[in-house]
């Protein structure tokens, strides 16, 4: 068991206006600004940067001259890509700040493509300065499969999680579903349908809810991802209190990701929502059938490595009073030893192996 607080660090610092009360006001959010948003691919030496109007803020055109305006993180990319630390650029006056950003894209390294996200809402803005090969996932796709599979968040099994196990009113200061100018993060929970766990804690069972994360980003802040999980219960704060069998999928933004999110994400999400208690019961029951013998200790030492073979053996006879015999054996081991774990990014690694551990039985 772990606690994961990925969405406590949402909680903690999105600003009101990055916080959603449901997924469908999520999806009209990113088809409004992705029906606004077109890609292009340019060469560096086609980019050039000059101060804006107010001779404050900066101005990025290409060959049509067009200006646009960079968001935060879109400047962070092209100082990047001109060599130059974006820290320090902002702290110079917006001509001294041109002129760098001008030598460096066009002097102070080779030509190269450039993948450029542009968007007109009133405003020219230059959302994202990517690689010319960057494979966006636009977040109104995932908000679209997650809304076809889940609903609006709000109601339904799945949706925006209470506060230690009770239903608690969605307001902006409670809720889970988060999106800015970089990213966004869902996590959405079936609190209602809890799954009995055989030998939970200190040999009795134990009812845990089901929850997942989905995270995304299109503008190169962040691989898409996809984790769920079982837990105990999420506090007022949103941190995710005795998870355990967490599985997690990532994609990076290659150029093969829009069709990984089709092929790998989609009926992973098509499962999860059809996946009833009932299965998950199923699996941890053929879990336990599945019986080792002999060949624990190579089944050990191919997934966590030959030093780690006796400590899981001798953690697992300390806390069951009887040796490794079965698969969901080794899942309790896992999830023993990660509990003694200082590091959290440690720790949820290796709950992480025990809950795909879990999925060999089935």
């Amino acid at each position: 068991m772990t606690n994961l607080i990925e969405a406590s660090r949402q909680w903690a610092s999105r600003p009101d206006d990055e916080r959603f009360l449901s997924l469908t006001d999520m999806q009209a959010h990113f088809e409004t600004i992705r029906a606004q948003s077109r890609g292009a691919v340019v060469s560096s030496r086609q980019i050039t940067v000059a101060p804006d109007e107010t001779g404050k803020g900066l101005a990025i055109t290409g060959q049509a001259g067009v200006p646009y305006a960079p968001t935060n993180w879109a400047f962070g990319q092209l100082a990047t890509l001109a060599g130059a630390p974006a820290g320090y650029l902002r702290r110079l006056p917006a001509p001294m700040a041109a002129d760098c950003l001008n030598y460096g894209l066009s002097f102070d390294r080779d030509i190269e493509d450039v993948g450029i996200l542009l968007q007109k809402n009133g405003s020219n803005i230059l959302r994202a300065a990517t690689g010319p090969r960057y494979g966006r996932i636009w977040n109104s796709d995932v908000l679209g499969a997650v809304v076809s599979r889940f609903g609006d968040g709000r109601s339904g099994y799945f949706k925006v999680p209470g506060e230690f196990g009770q239903d608690v009113e969605i307001t902006k200061a409670n809720t889970t579903l988060y999106a800015g100018d970089r990213d966004m993060f869902i996590f959405l929970a079936d609190e209602k349908n809890r799954i009995e766990i055989p030998n939970r804690r200190d040999g009795k069972a134990g009812a845990l809810a089901r929850g997942f994360f989905v995270w995304n980003s299109e503008v190169g802040s962040a691989v898409f991802g996809l984790a769920t999980f079982l837990f105990d219960y999420v506090c007022c704060n949103r941190i995710v209190w005795g998870a355990e069998n967490v599985s997690e999928l990532r994609i990076r933004h290659t150029v093969s990701a829009p069709d990984k999110f089709l092929e790998e994400i989609e009926p992973a999400l098509v499962t999860y929502a059809n996946s009833s208690t009932t299965s998950i019961t199923d699996a941890i029951a053929k879990a336990r059938d599945a019986r080792l013998g002999d060949k624990l200790d190579d089944f050990l030492a191919t997934r966590f490595g030959a030093r780690q073979v006796a400590s899981l053996k001798a953690i697992h006879e300390l806390e069951e009073g009887r040796p490794i015999e079965t698969l969901w054996d080794v899942t309790m081991a896992v999830t023993a030893k990660a509990r003694s774990i200082t590091y959290q990014d440690e720790r949820v690694a290796l709950e992480r192996q025990a809950g795909d551990i879990l999925k060999l039985a089935t």
